[in-house]
């Protein structure tokens, strides 16, 4: 099993990377591969809405969205860490990610989802819901702690004394471990959920 890693900080080495170092530990101790990128201190374009991805079966900007999405395809569930800019995530990693989940159009149900947030003091819980969304508009089980999956500290690498927030990693991981494992089990036995076709409607007809 493998788990696709996004550190969506500037910084290589801050906080979201104490936070998602620490997780790495718990999924290695439980044989869980991972692959880490770190995205935040790249050149990102937003979505310009051109739709080309469906014909071409890529964004039209050929940058570390496209390469992102064939590790993406193939992982078994993605964590996402940011910094918190204004109470959200920041504007890197959200171009980043629609591109990505818009974009790509394998089927992501029943890959886990985990969103981790690090931040001086406030707007964690308005950033963590912002991260989820992109899991949970695409049918991916969100994996949860024994608290918001949050991490604080001002300086780089001041998250390391945060003992709650480093629990609350590894129980993360932990948790996404076993949800991960669980559902590869459900899916040899009983297969996924099948689905509807899509119903698409707006409010103007």
């Amino acid at each position: 099993m493998k788990v696709l890693m996004i550190n969506g900080s500037p910084k290589a080495n801050g906080n979201t990377a104490v936070a998602l170092h620490e997780m790495q530990t718990v999924f290695s101790r439980e044989g869980i591969e991972t692959e880490l990128l770190h995205i935040g201190n790249q050149v990102i374009r937003g979505c310009i809405g051109c739709a080309q991805c469906a014909q071409r079966g890529q964004c039209v900007f050929d940058d570390a969205v496209n390469e992102t999405a064939v590790k993406f395809a193939a992982c078994d569930g993605l964590v996402v860490g940011s910094p918190v800019y204004y109470a959200s995530a920041n504007a890197t990693l959200v171009a980043f990610l629609t591109r990505l989940f818009y974009s790509t159009s394998f089927d992501k149900t029943m890959k886990v989802g985990a969103a981790v947030v690090a931040a001086r003091r406030g707007g964690l819980s308005a950033t963590f819901d912002e991260l989820n969304k992109f899991f949970t508009i695409s049918g991916m089980p969100v994996a949860s702690s024994q608290y918001w999956n949050s991490i604080h500290g001002r300086a780089p690498g001041e998250a390391s004394q945060d003992a709650e927030g480093l629990q609350t990693m590894r129980t993360l991981a932990s948790n996404m471990t076993f949800l991960m494992k669980s559902i590869a089990l459900g899916r040899e036995t009983f297969g996924i959920p099948e689905k509807d076709a899509p119903v698409r409607t707006h409010f103007i007809r």
